[in-house]
């Protein structure tokens, strides 16, 4: 399991490149991080076997898919295990949710959507919020530009 796995700091440094270009060849990740290509490859096979690297995935251009308004809801609903279990279950059907988590603080989930326009989030809106007698309130973000992501010119890094 990934919670008890023990990284150094070649694994640290493997894991930010992979993080910014997962398609960087294992050559290169040799420069960069101080091993030997075999040692590079090794390492992130044991990696990906522990879960630690989760998914090998493709960033794509919200644009090119034609969702390019990104907004962040953040959403109060009724309190009650029931409650909850229902409304992440909705949540899991709208292909405009990008990324949701139940929180804690002021609201209860914290939404990423990708949409095609303010109109479109405006149907989601009263679909998934209006037409829902648990959501207690929801407040809107609408993103003017993403400062740091995977769409950004800078890209995340962890370590």
């Amino acid at each position: 399991m990934a919670n008890s796995v023990e990284l150094d700091s070649f694994d640290r440094a493997l894991l930010t490149e992979m993080q910014v270009d997962n398609q960087t060849p294992a050559r290169v990740l040799a420069e960069r991080v101080g091993l030997s290509q075999s040692a590079v490859l090794r390492r992130l096979r044991r990696l990906r076997a522990e879960k630690v690297i989760m998914a090998d995935i493709s960033v794509v251009s919200p644009k090119v898919l034609g969702v390019p308004v990104m907004v962040h809801v953040l959403v109060s609903i009724e309190h009650g295990s029931r409650t909850y279990g229902d409304f992440a279950r909705k949540l899991r059907l709208r292909p405009e949710v990008r990324h949701a988590s139940y929180v804690t603080g002021g609201a209860d989930f914290v939404l990423h959507l990708q949409v095609e326009s303010m109109e479109a989030y405006a149907n989601f809106a009263r679909e998934v919020f209006h037409d829902d007698p648990n959501v207690v309130e929801y407040h809107t973000y609408v993103a003017m530009q993403e400062i740091v992501g995977p769409n950004s010119s800078r890209r995340l890094r962890g370590g």
